[in-house]
């Protein structure tokens, strides 16, 4: 069985390989979007926005967030919920 001696120049060119990878597998990774999906339910809603049920029903009611009910499930459009949020920005 054969000896191999291992250096600190050999443990370096080692390091600096494993790292080279590991940013090549980070730069392919593509990034995701918050939400992939076009239409969220209330309770999705709910959790982006932190409202409460009743804030969400306000909303709907006084025309603020525009919905679509389809049978008894109330769907809003994610790109309508991030320019109604971009409207309402307040800049000091």
């Amino acid at each position: 069985m054969a000896t191999a001696i291992i250096t600190t120049e050999d443990l370096y060119d080692f390091k600096m390989e494993l790292i080279s990878e590991f940013k090549k597998l980070l730069d392919h990774k593509k990034p995701e979007a918050p939400l992939a999906k076009k239409y969220l339910k209330s309770a999705e809603v709910m959790d982006l926005l932190k409202i409460s049920p009743g804030t969400l029903q306000n909303l709907r009611v006084n025309g603020t967030l525009p919905f679509t009910k389809i049978g008894g499930t109330i769907l809003y459009e994610y790109s309508e919920i991030l320019r109604i949020l971009n409207l309402n920005k307040v800049s000091l």
